[in-house]
């Protein structure tokens, strides 16, 4: 195994504005090479603001030969990550190898057990373990931060922690998914289906040959778990955390939505009820188009933070990709150099609390609801009888003219109600002969 030299350079806080920051960078993929290039390119700059300027000691990766766009010669190589977390390294460790488990924590743990601090953008192992990490880094006199693992260059992390710490927060909604965004956006702009959106997206770049994380709603729930634990005191759990993806949707939705004065966006929701509950879940919703956050296109990121004394806050930007990403990793690593530290979820890790959840059949909410049924007589009377039975009030009803195989699209949308009467009237629904295709729900979200 090759290993990087050691050095005598003081720890983390010494000496400000003499010694450089001596970095550990674990993970040399699309992020962890955009960091160097930052690095690189504005290191005068970055000296500047952060008084001090950074160099790096060692980097790993699982390939050493591996073509890349940035040159590594110059660095210690370790072809263990685990042997970068060493205090004759580095000050900061950078981890950038990505997945809630295996060598990335493992990495983060060692290197915070022993004083050292560390820099992620793992919004997996944040959401899976961040409370512990925290615990980890505070029991050893040190910080993780991870600013990079939510909305990529947008500052909400910092935001939330420190810019509203006045606040109590109430509620806040965001998209935290450039790519889910992004097939949103296409197929509302061009009247594309998902799967041709999809397919746009992964000849784009912005999805994976396997997408997953993103049209799935995992991704925007890592995220959303993390919010909650900053802006609630929560420890971030993806427990009881109800995600739901876009796949369902189709351009019909998309269409009616529009013609009804809504934008579908997939959301990461989190909010305190009245009785302190927390509510968090991951879901396409309605939004009325004249909101912030229907207006948010593209593959960009978008949260809408309420507090009760700072009111609404929107901040948007690019949410993933190399230079963003890097600059939000950067961001952080400028803070430790400035000796800036304070708890990881804006309070202390022991005063983390674990929040009762809502029951999701309790929450209420307007809905969306498409149906494809068989047109003949009797069939509105069948459809409305599922809604009386249930006590779920009809707001507004669009019916289109007969398809070609002698269906029409029935769209519906209610008053407010409850989630299990709205489940209640899906499972009758379902269960009838004139109804062709599996219904599509959505809740209207208000903001």
């Amino acid at each position: 195994m090759e290993k990087a030299e050691k050095s005598a350079e003081p720890a983390l806080g010494d000496k400000p504005g003499k010694k450089p920051i001596r970095l550990a960078l674990a993970g040399l993929g699309t992020v962890g090479c955009g960091l160097l290039s930052l690095l690189d390119e504005n290191a005068s700059l970055l000296k500047d603001r952060a008084g001090r300027s950074f160099v790096i000691n060692a980097v790993s990766a699982r390939n050493k030969t591996r073509q890349r766009p940035v040159d590594i010669t110059s660095f210690g190589w370790c072809d263990n990550p685990l042997d970068l977390a060493d205090p004759a390294i580095a000050d900061i460790v950078v981890e950038l190898i990505g997945g809630a488990d295996g060598p990335a924590l493992a990495l983060t743990k060692r290197a915070l057990s022993q004083g050292i601090a560390v820099v992620t953008a793992n919004k997996a192992m944040i959401a899976h373990h961040g409370a512990e990490l925290a615990r980890l880094a505070e029991d050893n006199g040190t910080v993780i931060r991870f600013e990079a693992a939510v909305a990529g260059a947008i500052p909400i992390v910092k935001t939330v922690r420190e810019g509203l710490a006045a606040n109590r927060i109430n509620s806040l909604h965001g998209i935290l998914n450039g790519t889910a965004n992004f097939i949103l956006s296409l197929m509302e702009e061009e009247g594309a289906g998902f799967d041709d959106a999809l397919a746009e997206a992964q000849r784009l770049g912005y999805a994976e040959a396997d997408p997953s994380f993103d049209v799935d709603g995992v991704d925007t729930a890592h995220k959303t778990a993390i919010l909650s634990s900053l802006a609630f005191g929560t420890p971030p759990s993806m427990d009881d955390l109800p995600i739901e993806g876009i796949r369902s949707i189709t351009d019909v939705d998309i269409a009616y939505a529009k013609e009804l004065g809504f934008r579908i966006r997939l959301l990461g929701i989190a909010r305190l009820t009245k009785d302190g509950k927390l509510d968090q879940r991951v879901h396409a919703a309605l939004i009325e188009e004249q909101e912030a956050l229907a207006k948010v296109s593209g593959a960009s990121n978008a949260i809408e933070v309420h507090g009760n004394f700072s009111g609404p806050c929107v901040i948007e930007g690019l949410g993933a990709g190399a230079g963003p990403t890097a600059s939000a990793v950067m961001a952080d690593l400028i803070d430790l150099a400035r000796g800036h530290g304070g708890p990881t979820f804006s309070i202390p890790a022991t005063q983390l609390s674990t929040l009762s959840r809502i029951d999701a059949g309790a929450r209420e909410s307007e809905f969306y609801i498409r149906l494809q049924v068989t047109d003949k007589a009797g069939v509105m009377a069948e459809i409305a009888s599922a809604f009386r039975d249930e006590d779920v009030s009809v707001e507004r009803l669009i019916q289109r003219t007969r398809a070609s195989d002698d269906s029409v699209h029935l769209i519906l949308t209610t008053h407010k109600t409850y989630e299990k009467q709205m489940a209640a009237v899906l499972t009758r629904l379902v269960k009838m002969d004139v109804v062709r295709a599996t219904p599509c729900m959505l809740r209207i979200e208000p903001i």
